[in-house]
This record gives structure tokens, C-alpha cells and sequence, in this order.
């Protein structure tokens, strides 16, 4: 299922690709932007986790330098019958994780240093849980993805708007009338992009947010993680690309009006609500 939205998510993130294209350059910049969707399609399966990586600025940790967090997440992925993921530190104060990859075999788990000062032990353990439920659930490709696209989608429609501006806008016969098409699709598609995520991400959360209570034993310790999380988002700003925010665990924006407006993520009382009532 998870592999069947993958593809029609890359379908319609192309499709937006090569409108813009349409847009700005004509059939021949349509031709062009399919190309350039063909080759991000290859490059977001195969390298888009090394990108969400790099666009949340985290870094691999060893064991010797984080070995409670090692088996912790060892501990976890054995009960959850994964294979061990990557480990990285995301450096923000903002307590918050993510998962990324492709599949089990080629996943990563990266969390903030907030989480590790914020979070105790069963906390932390219930944070950890969710993000291997997500990679279990294989929906971590998916999210990926969409990191990938739509980072991608939001710097060409940067570079459209500013064409437009500085008056290098072509948009077919009638250029006035093309350009300002043009720049109206330039804002537009971030937001198609965003839309887009929001569908896939978060009926998501709420499967792995119960996978990860079974996996951690109890849903206590990611529902407590959870209202720590939402406070600390409203206090603790968080520096990060947009096109990513829906990999986190909680929306990192959150304190902004706009990363309320597209929010990827469910309300965290209705998530806690639900975790309240498991029964194991």
C-alpha cells in the first residue's frame, strides 16, 4: 500500500514539476522540468533520506558518544524485529525526531538534542518506538519523498518568482499575460506540494503512534512525550526547511501561524486521546 502511495505521490509531485515548467519556459520548458522529475524520481528513491538529512542539518553519532540512546533504539528495533537504523543528532533545542529512508535495510532515526535533555527514559523510549513503527509501517519512503519534491518544488518556484520580478519571465506568445500565470504558479505549487503532504501524513501519525505504544510496551511514555513536545514547540523555535517539517514526529512549526495553517500533523490532544484508550 505504502509502496502504491509512494508512486502516486512522485506522480503527482512530477506533474507539478513540469506545470512550472510549462509555465515558465513553454513546451519546451515542460520537456525540460520532465526530465528533471524523471531524474528526481531516481534521486529521491534512492538519496532522499541523504537529503532530509542534510536539510535538518543532522549528524551520525556512534554508540561511543550516545550509548544509552544506542540501546534504547537496539532495544526497540529487536522488538519490533527491524534491523538496527542509523543514528543521528539533529541540533536544535526544540525537543522533536524523525525517521528517514527508503526500507528497513536502509533507514535512520535522528533526534534533537532538546529530545535527549526534555525526554526521561520512558519518554524517550515512546518517541524512539513511533519512529520505528513509521519505518515498520514503511511509510518512512513515502515521507521522504515528499521532503524531496517538494524541497525541490518550493526553489523553483522561488527562481519563477523572482524571474518574474526582474522581468525574465517567458510564458508563451503573450508574454505579460504568461509571466504573471507564471508567477501565479510559482505561488500556487508550494502550496500544492504542502496539500499533498498534508494527505499522506497524517493518517500516518496515527497508525505509528499505535504501533509504537505496542512496540514500547505501554503508551504512557509517548503520550507524555507528546504534550511535552506541543509546549515546547510554542517556546523553543526551531530552524528548519519547510519542505521537511512533516518527517518530524511533531510539527517543528508549529509556533508560527503559517505551520499551523499547514499543518502535516494531527492535533496532539486527539493523538494523546487515542493512545490514552489503548488497552494491551
Amino acid at each position: 500500500m505504502n509502496n502504491l502511495k509512494a508512486i502516486t505521490l512522485m506522480g503527482i509531485l512530477s506533474v507539478i514539476l513540469i506545470v512550472l515548467g510549462g509555465a515558465y519556459g513553454g513546451p519546451r520548458g515542460a520537456t525540460i522540468f520532465l526530465f528533471i522529475s524523471l531524474a528526481m524520481n531516481l534521486f529521491s528513491y534512492f538519496y532522499s533520506d541523504k537529503m532530509a538529512i542534510a536539510m535538518t542539518r543532522s549528524q551520525p553519532v556512534s554508540e561511543q558518544e550516545a550509548p544509552e540512546l544506542y540501546a534504547i533504539i537496539r532495544n526497540l528495533a529487536k522488538r519490533a524485529r527491524l534491523p538496527m537504523p542509523k543514528v543521528y543528532i539533529t541540533p536544535s533545542q526544540q525537543p522533536n525526531a524523525f525517521a528517514t529512508g527508503r526500507n528497513p535495510q536502509h533507514s535512520a532515526v535522528a533526534v534533537t538534542e532538546g529530545l535527549l535533555h526534555l525526554c526521561n527514559r520512558d519518554e524517550l523510549e515512546g518517541v524512539l518506538a513511533h519512529e520505528l513503527a513509521h519505518i515498520a509501517n514503511r511509510d518512512i519512503l513515502v515521507s521522504t519523498i515528499a521532503a524531496a519534491f517538494a524541497g525541490a518544488i518550493t526553489w523553483i518556484a522561488n527562481m519563477i518568482q523572482w524571474g518574474a520580478i526582474f522581468g525574465g519571465m517567458r510564458g508563451g506568445d503573450n508574454e505579460e499575460g504568461g509571466g504573471i500565470g507564471a508567477l501565479v504558479l510559482a505561488i500556487i505549487a508550494p502550496i500544492a506540494a504542502t496539500i499533498v503532504q498534508l494527505s499522506i501524513s497524517r493518517s500516518r501519525e496515527y497508525g505509528a503512534d499505535e504501533l509504537g505504544a505496542r512496540i514500547a510496551g505501554s503508551p504512557d511514555g509517548l503520550a507524555n512525550a507528546l504534550l511535552k513536545l506541543e509546549r515546547a514547540a510554542q517556546q523553543i523555535p526551531m530552524q528548519v526547511n519547510p519542505a521537511a517539517s512533516h518527517m518530524f514526529i511533531t510539527n517543528p512549526l508549529s509556533a508560527r501561524s503559517v505551520g499551523r495553517l499547514f499543518s502535516t500533523h494531527p492535533p496532539i490532544q486527539e493523538r494523546v486521546q487515542r493512545l490514552r484508550q489503548l488497552r494491551f
